[in-house]
């Protein structure tokens, strides 16, 4: 399986299940449609008056010879099994320290972070229940993954702080280490609260989408007041104080700034340089809910983005978008590739109260409620569904290009949009097909600066050569 794209002028092959990605010329580009379904001498003679015999020869030896190294048209390395999908263990969690917030956000899927309750706090006892569980889940697992979400959970901070003490202490006694990462709106990220998570080194997800009218459109505070202001200056001052690391910035855009480019650019020019701008997920009935019309603008705004941050990585500012973070030699293991965030098996969600869920959307969905950690109850009927849902079991992943990379798409959106988290939503899946072709061109394009760089020549030669 292949899939050809072009892109900002370039010609680009992904070989689907080895993951090799060819710069090709033109002559290759022709020929990879019709290698292995014609003859030899019906191809030359195809090509007679365009190319050289000779030159068609050798393009064709040298997809010959990749095809041998197993770097085009490689097989399936499934072959549609889906016995290395999911290891049966617990490897995450997203406690929800607050299901109550600060902030009225109009397009917040957890219905400005009560989903769809009462104002609620966890209490300390069952954020320890839910570490316990974790450990008691991981097997042999010895790095364990704990969110702090909400809502707003730096409403709950008292207990923040009690849960990393004591996940320190029992992952001491268990073998275990535990990673903590904080999502936030930052209202309440000060200088005592900052510290603590710089001595903790607690990685911190901010949540800020972009110009200022922008976010204040989406992020109002109760009162109805923008966000803005005081989000940005709490957000400088915390990343200025753990150096810019170990940090990004989280924006939505929605169908009020399809421009999202510039919410980004905004953003890197603010001197952030860890980001994500991600879609909004919405009723189709919302004002601000994107829609099919929209796609062209959208694909043009993540290419447009692909080249402006080129542009500032040949300026020697690194500027990471999330999306666009890709690992072309190494990547992800296989299981990782077939089953994505794990949600449902690897990775669950815990409510205040201890009730457990596949993931942080699917809290308040009653029909997924899978246990409860103060009791010990679990769903593994449950969690075995969500582990066989992976990309040889949904609705057209298999035959799709981007499958390895996408691993099936969120269980979530599929779910709310067509009813079965075995039916991805379609379109999601044309948005990540689009980031996958930028985020391709982008390596690709950082890949021969570094060669070029190492190497300096007047140009890249013109050849046949993959």
């Amino acid at each position: 399986m292949l899939h050809k794209f072009e892109f900002d002028g370039q010609k680009i092959v992904l070989d689907v299940h080895s993951g090799t990605v060819h710069l090709v010329d033109e002559l290759a580009w022709e020929l990879l449609d019709v290698y292995g379904r014609e003859k030899e001498e019906e191809i030359i003679g195809k090509f007679r008056g365009r190319y050289k015999p000779a030159d068609v020869l050798e393009a064709l030896d040298e997809i010959r010879e990749l095809e041998r190294e197993g770097r085009l048209f490689s097989p399936d390395p499934c072959r549609g099994e889906d016995s290395l999908a999911g290891q049966g263990v617990v490897k995450s969690l997203c406690l929800h320290l607050a299901h109550s917030c600060n902030l009225r956000c109009r397009y917040c899927f957890a219905g400005q972070g009560r989903f769809g309750g009462a104002d609620e706090l966890m209490p300390v006892e069952v954020g320890r229940a839910a570490l316990d569980f974790l450990i008691a889940r991981s097997g042999r697992r010895k790095h364990l993954e704990v969110d702090f979400f909400g809502g707003e959970p730096l409403l709950n901070f008292a207990v923040l702080k009690e849960l990393v003490d004591y996940g320190r202490r029992l992952g001491r006694e268990k073998g275990k280490e535990f990673k903590f990462t904080l999502t936030t709106n930052a209202l309440l990220l000060d200088g005592e609260i900052a510290g603590f998570l710089n001595r903790e080194n607690i990685s911190v997800v901010l949540s800020l989408d972009g110009r200022r009218e922008v976010h204040d459109a989406m992020r109002p505070a109760p009162g109805g007041n923008g966000s803005y202001d005081l989000a940005l200056a709490r957000i400088k001052s915390f990343v200025d104080s753990r150096a810019g690391k170990n940090y990004y910035i989280r924006g939505t855009y929605t169908r009020r700034n399809l421009d999202f480019c510039e919410d980004v650019l905004h953003l890197a020019g603010l001197g952030f340089e860890h980001i994500s701008v991600e879609p909004v997920v919405a009723p189709a009935e919302a004002d601000y809910s994107l829609r099919d019309e929209d796609l062209p603008l959208l694909f043009a705004q993540y290419e447009r983005l692909a080249g402006e941050l080129l542009r500032f990585r040949q300026a020697g500012r690194a500027v990471s978008f999330f999306h666009f973070n890709i690992d072309l030699e190494g990547g992800p293991c296989l299981p990782k590739r077939l089953s994505g965030c794990g949600a449902g098996s690897e990775y669950l969600a815990v409510a205040p109260n201890g009730d457990l869920y596949p993931c942080h959307q699917f809290v308040g969905r009653k029909k997924y409620l899978m246990g409860n950690v103060t009791c010990g109850r679990f769903d593994t009927a449950l969690a075995d569904l969500f582990r066989r849902a992976h990309i040889y079991s949904k609705e057209g992943c298999a035959a799709c290009w981007a499958k390895f990379h996408c691993s099936g798409g969120c269980h979530a959106n599929a779910e709310m949009f067509n009813g079965s988290i075995f039916k991805p939503h379609r379109r999601e899946c044309l948005l990540i097909r689009k980031r996958l072709e930028c985020a391709i061109y982008f390596k690709l394009m950082e890949v021969l600066s570094q060669k070029e760089a190492r190497h300096p020549a007047p140009g890249r030669p013109e050849s046949n050569a993959f």
